[in-house]
């Protein structure tokens, strides 16, 4: 009788056994919990959206302890932020002298030939055609070269000039007389009464001209003068993106157009209206390249020039000529002066060309004084012109 209790007892646990875990199997499946998040870079490789997780063991740190900007990102933020640099040029006074070593290197060969010329023992007509030949190829013209021959066959006959050095002495006087240093090379970008001076930049495509009157900013800049640029080459997106670069390097504002193929005297007109709220000195406007034989785009010149007459006088109108171009530049600068009343001349890429000359010729041809001459692709190497100190580079 005891066995068989002891059996049926054993049976009864089993049952009750069985019978719980049967219970807690039905309940489990209704409260199931979702399986764990796989682990980021252990259970499987990161990807796209992933959220980083803190490892464990980090230590902890509370709000007060935490920069909601780490100091390198918050430096780095503050250096973006920041407007560029404004460069300060130095000043123009004495710059053709600084760069003369750079016109001697390319026009040397003037001087050298002409004194090599004159000094000779004996001067026949042989040596005379051979100083007319020198200085006809070095583009300073027709008459300016008869003159100067003339003048100086009568001073070596007369004086017996044969020593080299008052050979060099004679050319140098003779040749700053044809570069006329009585001309008036100053520059109208000083303030007029109560409005800022007006200065319009023309050329051809090609001489330098957007350049140049970034240059030409940073010459003023240079000099103390509140300048404002228009860019009025509205044919050319290139061009007013490139001037506005020009101008944000030295602080200096450019009024431009949003719109391509914008109306160029609209541009202009609004660029004159712009200097005179900012109490400027000077506004500086680039227009379109107009070659000298599209009669539109000389047309569309003139009427830029009109409309900013209608707000403030032109003050100044710089004709920009490339000086490798030689005789076909004096072409470009007889239209130019037809169209507009050219006052001045900057002359770029001198420092390119052994025809230096160019600079008599167009002044003889033009009577309008060379004003600023480019001697390089540097943002300062656009120079006031002076008829000394080029010379003595001719025969440096």
């Amino acid at each position: 009788m005891d066995l068989i209790t002891l059996i049926v007892s054993i049976a009864v646990a089993i049952a009750v056994i069985i019978g719980v875990a049967v219970v807690g199997l039905l309940r489990s499946r209704g409260s199931r919990k979702a399986p764990p998040a796989p682990r980021p870079g252990t259970d499987y490789t990161p990807g796209v959206g992933d959220d980083a997780t803190e490892p464990r063991g980090a230590p902890k740190r509370v709000i007060e302890d935490v920069d909601l900007l780490d100091r390198d990102t918050d430096d780095h933020l503050r250096e973006l932020d920041q407007p560029p640099a404004i460069e300060r040029p130095a000043p123009s006074a004495g710059r053709l002298q600084r760069l003369r070593s750079r016109l001697a290197r390319s026009n040397g060969a003037l001087g050298k030939g002409l004194l090599d010329l004159l000094s000779r023992d004996h001067l026949d007509e042989q040596t005379w055609e051979q100083v007319e030949q020198t200085l006809l190829a070095a583009d300073v013209g027709v008459g300016p070269t008869t003159e100067l021959i003339e003048r100086l066959r009568t001073q070596v006959k007369v004086d017996g000039v044969k020593d080299p050095e008052q050979v060099r002495a004679l050319l140098r006087a003779e040749l700053i007389a044809l570069v006329d240093p009585t001309m008036d090379r100053s520059l109208a970008v000083d303030r007029v009464a109560d409005r800022p001076a007006v200065v319009l930049v023309v050329g051809v495509n090609g001489t330098g001209k957007t350049t140049t009157v970034g240059k030409l900013a940073r010459v003023l800049v240079a000099d103390d003068k509140d300048v404002v640029l228009g860019a009025a080459d509205t044919f050319r997106a290139a061009a007013a993106d490139q001037l506005e670069t020009w101008g944000a390097r030295v602080g200096v504002p450019t009024i431009r157009s949003d719109r391509d193929g914008a109306d160029p005297a609209a541009v202009a007109y609004d660029a004159v209206r712009a200097g005179a709220g900012l109490d400027a000195d000077v506004v500086i406007i680039g227009t379109a390249g107009g070659l000298q034989n599209k009669v539109g785009l000389m047309d569309e010149l003139g009427k830029v020039k009109r409309v900013v007459e209608k707000q403030s006088p032109v003050d100044e109108v710089l004709l920009v000529l490339d000086a490798t171009t030689g005789q076909n530049g004096l072409r470009q600068a007889q239209v130019f002066a037809e169209v507009v009343t050219v006052t001045g001349i900057v002359l770029t890429k001198l420092d390119g060309t052994a025809k230096g000359g160019i600079v008599i010729a167009v002044q003889r041809q033009l009577g309008v004084p060379v004003k600023l001459v480019g001697l390089g692709e540097g943002p300062d190497d656009l120079a006031p012109f002076d008829a000394a100190d080029f010379v003595d580079a001719l025969l440096a």
